[in-house]
């Protein structure tokens, strides 16, 4: 499963987009990876790939994980915006 899938997933079954779990995690202040995947897990009902790949996504940067898992292309707008 490509890095984009699991966020498209993870939107898919929360309805939250990537750009808004960066927003969220950015409110609550949430940094370390594990307090994260907790977070993403518990309040969120995700998986533990799903919350890894959103922890990822908050701690590294769009721009890191565009370049190294996405082949320089990350769509963090959700699956509705790339319809």
């Amino acid at each position: 499963m490509s890095f984009q899938a699991y966020l498209d997933n993870a939107e898919k079954q929360t309805g939250i987009t990537p750009r808004g779990f960066l927003d969220l995690a950015a409110e609550k202040k949430l940094t370390k990876h594990g307090e994260l995947v907790t977070w993403l897990k518990t309040e969120h009902g995700l998986g533990h790939g799903h919350a890894t790949a959103i922890a990822r996504l908050v701690t590294k940067g769009p721009e890191f994980v565009a370049a190294h898992h996405a082949d320089g292309v990350l769509h963090l707008e959700g699956v509705a915006a790339r319809a």
